[in-house]
């Protein structure tokens, strides 16, 4: 009779077993790091996404990487800019080699990047006028001015040049946004997102912002009904911008602008959750010790 327990319970004790480890899931994967290393002072983008500078040495550590592949530009003062694919399972160094250009429009566009200047995007697209990346950068100088006429008027020259263009409809929902036009700006910043098939942080940046404005302006009024569709809708936004941003440096502002809109529509775990995230990709940053504080406030909550 006793032996007979002690087999049951033996065998109760395996099928446990076998049962956590058939639930028990691996490990993800740890996140991985890659490093540019090209010229000194060159930009660094991957799918559209400003990541940083390279150093004096030439290089930029970028960690955590974005996962999945990325198309990474490169682009250096007097150096032809380049574009090229990583794969998904790429991981350690990249060397980039740039090569010397003598075009006079590319030097150009280049000054006017580096100095913010409407006369040397108007330089470089005298010298190529199939420029559409002078035609932006244009508008987003020309709109920064306060000019939002003439850098609509870029905009609508960029896109006779590339007619599906998501960073220009991007740049023109920022304009109509600044200049109060709502609905010039949600049909924009939407049109940016159709053209990058979901993928224009910008644009989602963009929305999320307006309404996140329009449910504070409504909260204000006492209209309280709106105020909670305007931030939904506004979360509906910051969640896929945060994504497609991920260890870039626009996402550090991002990620707690986030997190405060959470917190404001009273919802504290959602609001832990993301700022969990934050620290997962930017555990040693300045801005780690703030979002930390932010935790342990709402767990006491």
């Amino acid at each position: 009779m006793f032996a007979r327990s002690y087999v049951s319970i033996f065998f109760i004790l395996l099928l446990s077993v076998s049962a956590l480890s058939q639930t028990r899931k691996p490990a993800p994967p740890a996140p991985r790091s890659i490093t540019i290393a090209t010229e000194a002072g060159a930009k660094v983008w991957l799918n559209g996404i400003f990541y940083g500078t390279t150093g004096e040495n030439g290089t930029l550590s970028i960690k955590p990487f974005p996962p999945g592949a990325q198309l990474l530009r490169v682009r250096a003062d007097g150096f032809k800019e380049l574009t090229q694919n990583i794969t998904a399972a790429q991981k350690g160094e990249i060397n980039v080699k740039l090569t010397k250009t003598s075009d006079e429009a590319e030097l150009a566009f280049q000054k006017a990047e580096a100095e913010n200047s409407p006369e040397d995007y108007r330089q470089a697209i005298k010298l190529r006028p199939k420029f559409p990346e002078a035609y932006l950068g244009l508008a987003r100088v020309l709109a920064d001015n306060g000019d939002i006429d003439e850098a609509l008027k870029a905009i609508a020259d960029a896109r006779k040049l590339r007619p599906a263009y998501p960073e220009a409809s991007a740049v023109e929902g920022r304009i109509y946004k600044t200049d109060g036009d709502t609905e010039k700006a949600v049909e924009a910043f939407s049109r940016a997102i159709r053209e990058g098939k979901g993928f224009q942080p910008e644009a989602h940046t963009g929305l999320a912002l307006l309404y996140r404005d329009k449910a504070e302006f409504m909260g204000s009024s006492g209209d309280f009904q709106a105020e909670e569709e305007f931030y939904e809708k506004s979360i509906e936004h910051f969640a896929p911008a945060v994504k497609q941003l991920y260890s870039s440096p626009d996402s550090l502002i991002i990620y707690q602008m986030y997190g405060l809109v959470l917190e404001k529509m009273g919802k504290p775990k959602d609001a832990i959750k993301v700022y969990e995230e934050f620290l997962k990709i930017f555990p040693d940053r300045p801005e780690s010790t703030a979002v930390r504080s932010f935790i342990v406030q709402l767990k006491k909550q």
